[in-house]
């Protein structure tokens, strides 16, 4: 299987440093991104960045509570849409867009991408759509587009084998999921390491101390001999 991963900086944004870490003072940029997944099965988005109409006159689109919490640094081609241009992928060739949660910076360009579903989870879509169209934070118009949704509860595996799937991530809002992909290495059977991975996890939840043999990261705090790890 051929799996490839790309990911894309669609704009800038200047947010309280609050929004991001409790306590802290003042303002932080922070880049909008995107990721693209070619999988033989069709081509995902992991999120789609900004609305293209922040690019040149925000406060009409996020109105006017919504322009003192945010200063925006988008221009021209770094929408998503000219982001997958610039690659040779069409937009129209994109089959779904996961979004992490439908916060404005997340799912504003779903609508450049016509023949995608829109993935998500079923209770950020529910929370999103009970709120006020003029809620700073959600803007109906980025993700109520009309593009057919597929709502999923939990755990999903996007193309049923194993190597993009959906997480539920909770708690930055009440559906936010994040996306584990994973790109095949060298492997004698492909579904028992898949069931030690889910293994593994569910040993971590518990508070075991797992030991990543070729992850050079981790290596980097392990502690050496004679030093005792635990």
């Amino acid at each position: 299987m051929s799996l490839a991963l790309y990911a894309y900086t669609c704009g800038f944004l200047t947010i309280p440093h609050g929004f991001l870490l409790e306590g802290a003072d003042g303002w932080i940029t922070v880049p909008i991104p995107s990721y693209l997944i070619v999988h033989p099965a069709g081509k995902a988005l992991f999120d789609s960045g900004l609305n293209v109409r922040t690019q040149t006159d925000p406060e009409p689109y996020i109105g006017r509570a919504g322009m003192r919490y945010a200063t925006f640094h988008f221009h021209p081609g770094e929408e998503i849409s000219a982001r997958l241009a610039a690659m040779a992928v069409a937009p129209e060739e994109i089959t779904c867009i996961v979004n992490s949660h439908l916060h404005y910076d997340h799912c504003g360009g779903n609508a450049q991408l016509p023949n995608a579903d829109v993935v998500v989870q079923r209770r950020e879509w529910r929370h999103a759509m009970a709120l006020p169209d003029d809620d700073p934070g959600y803007r109906k118009v980025d993700f109520d587009t009309g593009q057919r949704t597929r709502e999923i509860e939990g755990e999903h595996d996007l193309f049923g084998d194993g190597s993009v799937v959906c997480l539920p991530t909770y708690g930055h809002t009440p559906g936010h999921q994040s996306l584990r992909v994973r790109p095949p290495g060298v492997v004698a059977d492909r579904e028992a390491a898949l069931a030690v991975l889910r293994r593994f996890r569910e040993m971590q939840g518990r508070g075991v101390r797992i030991m990543f043999g070729h992850d050079p990261e981790f290596w980097k705090s392990v502690p050496q001999g004679p030093e005792r790890l635990g």
